[in-house]
């Protein structure tokens, strides 16, 4: 799969904030063929962390390991997760 990665900066980094492997490659390939400032622009638009629940903010904190989540109030896992 590395052979077929365009942009394996994008994609390292992609996966180290705990993207799935898949989902990498095909950001990273996008950046590679319309470059890294157009990627973004095509797709849709997230929630803001704001308006999530308190249990699908630590989820997220799981997902990416963040210590300390469990003793977190929601505010302080928005930052967390920003950071």
């Amino acid at each position: 799969m590395a052979d077929s990665i365009k942009d394996p900066e994008v994609y390292e980094a992609l996966v180290r904030e705990g993207n799935s492997k898949s989902k990498a490659a095909a950001i990273a390939n996008a950046a590679a063929r319309d470059g890294r400032s157009k990627v973004g622009e095509r797709g849709g638009e997230a929630g803001s962390y704001e308006d999530w629940t308190k249990e699908e903010l630590y989820k997220r904190a799981q997902e990416l390991d963040i210590d300390g989540r469990s003793g977190m109030t929601k505010d302080e896992l928005i930052e967390a997760l920003r950071d």
